[in-house]
């Protein structure tokens, strides 16, 4: 029993200690925020490797992510025999949640294993190979060159590719409604814009940035602190999407209870 509250307390230590750092490091990068400008080469290729790159895996997700939302929707209403009273009432319940919910966070997972994963490989396999060391010995701080550049195009590019899965996921619940229980567009568009709430789509955006931002600064934190060879960059990578997919559960339940 004792030796199981040591390796509790231990884990517990480790935790406060890296939650600490990464807290320390998250201020170090947005010191550099005000000045992005100067690094804009460097912003700009990596807004490409996270939108234009992802946009493919994004809409997939989201088209998917609509039709589920509308099946389990439609699936429920009908189980109790109360699909024509929710009919006038389908289209807005099934937007609010893709804009609300589903949306940013699925995406937000695709980009944590997608993005979140692959900033962590490659940085720490320059860690590894000791090419972080070399831009130290030039004088180029790390923080500007890999991790400010990295945290502005995720933070960009996230709320850009969510409203394209809002797009798509809409398209995605009226095709489900229309083939299943022969839902018209105007039907189905009509309760949407009837019912429809710019504090949804806001919410969702904003949820989606923060989200993108956390899950840059897990990568490159992670990438930074990489030990042990091929085998450390493997752990790194999936450490990173471990972490990330955790702080977006997390963070999604905090804005839930506020929101």
């Amino acid at each position: 029993m004792l030796k199981i509250l040591q390796i509790l307390g231990r884990k517990t230590i480790n935790f406060i200690i890296e939650l600490g750092q990464l807290g320390i490091f998250t201020v170090r990068v947005h010191r550099y925020f005000p000045n992005a400008w100067k690094s804009k080469h460097l912003v700009l290729k990596q807004m490409e490797l996270v939108g234009n790159k992802s946009l493919p895996l994004v809409l997939l997700i989201g088209i998917f992510t609509g039709v589920i939302s509308a099946l389990q929707a439609t699936s429920l209403f009908d189980k109790f025999n109360m699909m024509s009273i929710a009919k006038p009432f389908l289209g807005s319940s099934i937007a609010t949640a893709i804009f609300t919910e589903l949306s940013p966070v699925l995406t937000a997972l695709v980009i944590a294993g997608r993005i979140g994963a692959s900033m962590a490989a490659e940085i720490g396999t320059m860690k590894v190979t000791e090419q972080v060391d070399a831009l130290e010995m030039m004088s180029i701080d790390k923080n500007r060159f890999l991790a400010m550049p990295r945290t502005m195009a995720t933070l960009i590019m996230m709320p850009i590719l969510v409203v394209f899965s809002y797009l798509v996921g809409l398209i995605g619940a009226y095709f489900l409604t229309l083939f299943k229980f022969d839902f018209t567009f105007y039907g189905f568009f009509e309760s949407v814009q009837r019912f429809f709430k710019l504090k949804e789509i806001i919410i969702g955006l904003i949820k989606s940035s923060v989200f993108g931002g956390v899950t840059a600064i897990i990568g490159v934190h992670v990438g930074l602190k990489t030990t042990g060879g091929a085998e450390g960059v493997g752990n790194s990578t999936v450490r990173a999407f471990t972490l990330s997919a955790a702080a977006i559960l997390f963070l999604d339940a905090i804005f839930g209870y506020f929101y």
